[in-house]
């Protein structure tokens, strides 16, 4: 691993522990050259995913894009970040399990929708104007006339 401070590529582990809910491992390491000390994680990746746009483009899939998604539907609300990570996780898990390896964009995003829909409704709301592409006030009622239909028959849920 590069030192991130001064490019040497003489880098050492000095501890290794399991990170999030146990799908990676965290590394602390140390450059011996300059004295830089830096955290790496490790994950396992079963495929190389594509991501199919509505365009026909396809890109390769990006974790941290699906990270960002989660973290600007749940900008300022109260959802822990470990809990973020879990659904990140469990979303590029099944992808991973899926057997395919091109996934489309819009499978993808009703993935981020369940699981938004099960950690914060605010959150669920926010990433489903962009993602239905929201255009009238009736569009977000029509979707909060859900959650509260979801809260009706179940009141120990709602975000």
């Amino acid at each position: 691993m590069r030192c991130p401070f001064c490019g040497s590529e003489d880098t050492q582990v000095k501890d290794s522990r399991p990170a999030e809910d146990g799908t990676s491992i965290r590394r602390r390491r140390i450059c011996p050259d300059c004295g830089g000390r830096f955290t790496t994680f490790e994950r396992v990746q079963l495929r190389e995913l594509m991501v199919v746009k509505k365009t026909g483009r396809k890109a390769p899939f990006d974790r941290n894009k699906l990270v960002r998604s989660f973290q600007i539907a749940l900008r300022k609300r109260p959802v822990d970040a470990d809990r973020i990570e879990r659904a990140v996780s469990g979303i590029v898990r099944r992808l991973e399990s899926s057997g395919e390896t091109e996934i489309s964009s819009e499978e993808i995003g009703l993935q981020v929708l369940e699981a938004l829909k099960s950690l914060d409704d605010v959150g669920f709301v926010r990433y489903a104007s962009v993602y239905r592409d929201f255009s009238h006030a009736e569009d977000f009622e029509k979707v909060i006339e859900e959650i509260n239909a979801k809260i009706a028959r179940d009141p120990g849920i709602g975000g």
